[in-house]
C-alpha cells in the first residue's frame, strides 16, 4: 500500500501542474487494483522517492477506462488491448528520462502479455509528444473528445500496433529506436509482473543522471 501511496503521490504531483482541480480529488482508485491491471512505479534508489508512475489496463476481464467516453471502432472490437492511463512524472530532465523508460516499459508489458494495440490518450499538446513517438490517431486527425476517466478534458485517442513497432520505428529511423529495442536495460524487466502471484515484487529502470536509479515497481495485477 505504501507503494501505491507514492504513485498517487506521483499523479496528484504531476496533474497539479496543468489541471490543479482535478489533482486535488484523485486518491487510491477501484482500477489500481482491478483484474489486467498494473501499476507502475519508478522510484529513486537515492532516496526512494517517487519520480514516475503509469497504470496499464488490458481488456483481458472488461472495457478499458476510455470506453467511459468513447464507442471504439470495429477494427479494435475484436482485439487484444491496453490502455496507459494515470501518467506522471517529476519535473526536469529526471522526469524526461522516466517517461520514456515508462512507455518502453509498457510496449515491452504489452509485447509480453500479447496485446495487439497500445492506446492512449492525450491532451494538448503532450498528444505530440505520442504522434512523436508513432501514434496514430483512432478518430479523426487531431480530434480531442471529453474524456470521463480524465476529468472531462478534451483527449486525442490514439493507438500504436504492437507487433509493427519496431518495424516502422526503424524504418524512420526513430531517434529512440536503439533506446527502445536494441539496449539491454536490466532495470526495466517488467516480466515479474506477468506472473500471477508476482504483486509487489520489483521490476526496474534504467540509470538515470547523477548517479540516481529508478525501479519500476508491480502495485497490482490480478
Amino acid at each position: 500500500m505504501a507503494d501505491l501511496d507514492k504513485a498517487v503521490e506521483m499523479r496528484r504531483a504531476a496533474y497539479r501542474r496543468h489541471v490543479p482541480e482535478f489533482a486535488e480529488t484523485m486518491g487510491i482508485e477501484a482500477m489500481d487494483a482491478a483484474p489486467g491491471t498494473v501499476v507502475l512505479l519508478a522510484q529513486s534508489r537515492l532516496d526512494g522517492g517517487p519520480l514516475g508512475t503509469m497504470r496499464v489496463q488490458t481488456n483481458e476481464f472488461g472495457p478499458l477506462a476510455v470506453e467511459q467516453s468513447v464507442v471504439l471502432p470495429d477494427w479494435l472490437g475484436q482485439t487484444r488491448l491496453a490502455e496507459a492511463t494515470r501518467l506522471g512524472v517529476a519535473r526536469g530532465t529526471i522526469g524526461r528520462l522516466v517517461k520514456v523508460a515508462l512507455c518502453k516499459a509498457y510496449f515491452m508489458y504489452c509485447a509480453q502479455k500479447g496485446v495487439d494495440w497500445m492506446l492512449i490518450t492525450a491532451r494538448s499538446p503532450l498528444d505530440r509528444e505520442y504522434e512523436a513517438m508513432l501514434f496514430d490517431d483512432v478518430y479523426g486527425q487531431n480530434e480531442f473528445l471529453p474524456m470521463a476517466h480524465v476529468g472531462g478534458l478534451p483527449h486525442r485517442l490514439m493507438a500504436k500496433p504492437v507487433a509493427l513497432a519496431r518495424q516502422r520505428w526503424a524504418r524512420v529511423n526513430h531517434p529512440l529506436f536503439r533506446f527502445v529495442f536494441e539496449t539491454n536495460h536490466p532495470d526495466i524487466d517488467v516480466s515479474v509482473v506477468t506472473k500471477h502471484g508476482d504483486v509487489g515484487r520489483s521490476a526496474k529502470c534504467g540509470d538515470l543522471p547523477g548517479s540516481t536509479v529508478s525501479r519500476l515497481r508491480s502495485l497490482s495485477e490480478a
